[in-house]
């Protein structure tokens, strides 16, 4: 099977290109250099021969977002839906990697894949108007949600602890975003397994399993490091305004992924520990 992989540049890209190649399909990565995919031209001209497409191209720079909208738009939705039409023109399907941020973060339980959708930020509505486009333009897609995406091949929340750990002796992280870090060699894998069971088209979520705050992620960092976890305190969104929106409940539920017979991604905190010497290190380790 002969998958195309947009954002190959990108951290996720970066773990999920070498898991297609290990369950044997033949991955081609298409890095932003590569493939401009707000020229729908181009798009069809990649996307042309390939079974499968993988957008994880995307404008992810969620504070610049809301100061440049209509730009994350072109990448995030119109550029979505140029590859939609291409792979349905193609015939083949589509797996859209989309965001936690389509939801407004308010709620108690997590979010099941059908719960009303009301995004807080540029970032957001660009997200989901990407969905919008995908599920019109291409009927044979999957649309997964993810959230607190960290990995090795990138700027990430785990490199940044470390980083600072390193420089103070104590760090302020905030205790009132409750998610799911999720290692995108987790996510990887899990991506790789649907598409090779290709369930029923439609949204899925996948995420580590558990949750915790961001107070709660750094913690694990320094105890993973060796370093005393009790040097990271905990404080309030209030205490470090930015300018789009955070969700303060981010968790996302995973009925339609287990329904489909696919295997939950580990506990993040278990994964956590086998990640973070890579993470830190910038580079993969073995196995």
């Amino acid at each position: 099977m002969r998958v195309l992989l947009t954002g190959a540049g990108g951290m996720l890209a970066r773990d999920l290109r070498p898991a297609l190649e290990e369950a044997g399909f033949a991955a081609t990565g298409a890095t932003r250099a590569d493939l401009d995919i707000t020229d729908p031209q181009a798009c069809a001209r990649a996307v042309a021969g390939h079974d499968v497409v993988v957008n994880a191209a995307a404008w992810t720079a969620v504070d610049d977002a809301e100061t440049q909208e209509p730009q994350a738009f072109a990448v995030n939705a119109t550029g979505a839906g140029n590859l939609a039409r291409a792979a349905a023109q193609a015939g083949a399907a589509l797996l859209h990697v989309s965001t936690d941020y389509v939801f407004p973060g308010d709620a108690q339980v997590p979010y099941a894949e059908d719960a009303p959708t009301a995004p807080r930020s540029a970032y957001g509505r660009t997200k989901l108007a990407g969905e919008w486009a995908v599920r019109s333009l291409c009927p044979s897609s999957w649309v997964v949600r993810t959230s607190w995406l960290y990995g090795a091949a990138g700027p990430s929340f785990v490199r940044t602890i470390a980083r600072l750990a390193s420089e103070r002796d104590e760090l302020s992280v905030v205790d009132d975003q409750r998610g799911q870090p999720t290692w995108t060699r987790d996510l990887a894998d899990g991506l790789t397994a649907l598409i090779a069971a290709r369930p029923a088209y439609g949204t899925y979520h996948a995420t580590g399993a558990g949750e915790t705050t961001w107070f709660g992620f750094a913690r694990g960092v320094l105890e993973e490091l060796g370093l005393d976890p009790a040097r990271v305190l905990p404080t309030t969104t209030d205490a470090f305004p930015r300018p789009a929106p955070r969700p303060a409940y981010s968790v996302l539920g995973h009925d339609a992924w287990t329904g489909a017979g696919l295997a939950r991604l580990p506990d993040w905190r278990e994964s956590l520990t086998r990640a973070v010497p890579e993470v830190v290190a910038g580079r993969p380790t073995a196995g």
